[in-house]
């Protein structure tokens, strides 16, 4: 029973914090965030945010740092809008995880596109 919880506050933690980046953080610097998952420990004290940035590698530490500086208003707002006695402290993670399946993906791709080439080598002779 004590792991329900946690997790039912991360997924409340994960749609009120994407609210917010969607619309009260109005900083430029901020590139296309997408959260990926939302852990809370145990105690409730703390939670990391994983998130992925589309763009290139600078876009995303620029992205990530933004939100971490924001992690103070964040957890503001957030004690505004949950009822909770003590709002866990956020830190924001970078997630490669999104652009680690593209890659394979892409790998994959190439391997069948390879593949059939070479299948149609063989059925011409």
């Amino acid at each position: 029973m004590a792991k329900h919880r946690p997790n039912r506050l991360a997924e409340t933690l994960k749609e009120e914090i994407s609210q917010l980046i969607r619309v009260e953080l109005k900083d430029p610097r901020l590139g296309f965030v997408t959260l990926t998952s939302v852990d809370v420990a145990g105690d409730l004290a703390h939670a990391k945010v994983y998130i992925s940035v589309l763009g290139t590698e600078d876009e995303g530490k620029t992205s990530l740092d933004v939100l971490n500086r924001a992690a103070g208003f964040i957890r503001c707002e957030i004690g505004k809008r949950i009822r909770l006695r003590h709002v866990p402290a956020i830190v924001f993670v970078y997630d490669p995880s999104i652009e680690h399946g593209a890659h394979i993906a892409k790998l994959l791709r190439d391997v069948e596109v390879s593949d059939d080439a070479g299948k149609d080598e063989t059925h011409d002779s």
